[in-house]
């Protein structure tokens, strides 16, 4: 069997997101596999490294599939650029080792998080950012980000309905920084639970606004109940941006 891997980009702002979802055509994986289907004549399965939530984006989401037949990399990413649709983007295509599994091998992933943090809107970023009106404290936020760092129980952080699934992730990194009317914040991790990008931004823009103090993350953790953390950042604001393997 032929394994092989791609670097896909997509605009998620119409889909369900990344995983499909049964009949539900609308995510990214259905089409990517309904293309691939009708290039090889039998139905493909991709494998992807992110289950990505409805509306959220990506820079380099990586998925992998095998096929018996040897198909050329360019034959490949050509034929799914010409019949995916313009929001999503095929822009590598790689024969890789046969046992290469994109999400088993992946070691760690990087999310941005894209806020507008000033008072009026920016009618050219509404769908791929939040609007933040009131001025963020930086150095707080900042803070209260060095609480999420190395590995802990996120259960608050999460809306993954499963009991039997670990709540326990690693941070290894949390990056905010300014720019030109902007707030972008990267976590990088060995992994994250449903939703739990979002939470943890939406609880940074807490402190950032004030209304929490960056101390108490530390307590929200180790309480580890779900309603004390009932906000979340809005969907389109986020990106995967990279994952290593």
């Amino acid at each position: 069997m032929n394994n092989y891997k791609l670097v896909i980009l997509y605009d998620g702002g119409r889909y369900k997101g990344w995983q499909r979802l049964g009949n539900n055509e609308n995510t990214i994986q259905a089409k990517i596999e309904h293309v691939l289907s009708e290039m090889v004549g039998r139905e493909v399965e991709i494998i992807g490294s992110s289950r990505t939530d409805a509306g959220v984006h990506a820079f380099a989401q990586v998925a992998n599939f095998k096929v018996k037949e040897t198909l050329s990399e360019d034959e490949i990413k050509n034929y799914l650029n010409r019949f995916l649709p313009q929001d999503i983007s095929i822009k590598e295509v790689e024969l890789v080792h046969e046992r290469f599994h994109a999400r088993y091998k992946a070691k760690d992933k990087t999310y941005l998080y894209k806020i507008w943090n000033e008072d009026h809107i920016n009618p050219f970023m509404r769908k791929y950012s939040m609007h933040v009106k009131k001025k963020l404290s930086i150095s707080k936020m900042q803070i209260a980000a060095q609480s999420f760092l190395g590995e802990h129980d996120f259960t608050a952080f999460s809306n993954a309905k499963s009991k039997k699934k670990s709540m326990i992730r690693e941070i290894y990194g949390i990056d905010i920084e300014e720019k030109a009317g902007f707030v972008y914040i990267r976590v990088r991790g060995e992994g994250f639970l449903y939703n739990m990008v979002r939470k943890m931004v939406a609880t940074l823009i807490e402190v950032g606004i004030g209304h929490i103090q960056p101390e108490e993350i530390t307590n929200i953790l180790q309480l580890k109940e779900r309603n004390q953390v009932p906000y979340m950042a809005d969907a389109g604001g986020l990106y995967l941006e990279k994952i290593e393997f």
